[in-house]
């Protein structure tokens, strides 16, 4: 063991004794020139490191040849290389830090762990809020007060496409918000489609007679003079 470590040790020695020991320093900024504070410096050869101040001032201590690592979150990383030649004992060497930016696709976050879970929530059976029961009493009853006072009568098949088309909305928004059908442009066609087909027409004023007097023409019983 100390055969093998001797050469590393007199190595070291004879580094030192040249004076060959750089000291490194300089400012590390961003693409606008802002300093960066909290920066990992690193000495490849001497595997030691430092981090940067908050003025972005690093200092490090290195050998010629050595290659310096730079990195920090959010910015990618870049390296330098100490001259081997360098005569002097210190090294000024500015950093500019590149944005490194990682675009990842939208996340969408479910309380649900798997499809299961989601299955069986969506699934299962919720009371009916009491607001929403009201608001479904509420609408009947205007519809009825329409009807009443229109005196208008609605065939079996239209109430039972009726009565369908409901089922169909309360499953399709069930355990949600009801449908609005004032944003719904199919509803307002079929409003359009059944007015012209007389769906909304009152009967009460296709019974009411002319208010204008007949004239009765009556026959010439007379017999005629030859």
């Amino acid at each position: 063991m100390i055969l093998l470590f001797l050469p590393l040790l007199i190595i070291n020695g004879q580094v030192a004794e040249k004076g060959q020991i750089v000291q490194v320093t300089g400012i590390i900024s961003d693409e606008e020139s802002n300093p960066v504070p909290g920066v990992s410096v690193i000495s490849h050869k001497l595997r030691k490191g430092t981090i940067s101040e908050l003025t972005g001032i690093y200092n490090i201590v290195s050998i010629p040849g050595d290659t310096i690592w730079v990195s920090a979150l959010g910015f990618k990383n870049t390296t330098f290389v100490i001259p081997k030649d360098i005569d002097s004992k210190q090294l000024t060497k500015d950093v500019k830090l590149l944005n490194d930016t990682i675009v990842i696709k939208d996340v969408v976050i479910l309380p649900w762990k798997n499809y299961e879970e989601f299955k069986r929530d969506i699934l299962a059976d919720r009371a009916i809020k009491p607001e929403i029961l009201n608001m479904y009493e509420n609408l009947a009853a205007i519809q009825q007060s329409i009807a009443n006072t229109y005196n208008y009568s609605v065939s079996p098949e239209a109430g039972y496409r009726m009565v369908m088309q409901q089922t169909a909305n309360a499953l399709y928004s069930r355990n949600q918000s009801p449908v609005n059908n004032l944003l719904n442009p199919f509803a307002w066609a079929k409003f359009f489609n059944d007015i012209k087909h007389g769906l909304f027409k009152n009967e009460k004023f296709n019974k009411t007679k002319s208010t204008k007097p007949k004239v009765v023409k009556k026959k010439d019983t007379t017999d005629k003079v030859e």
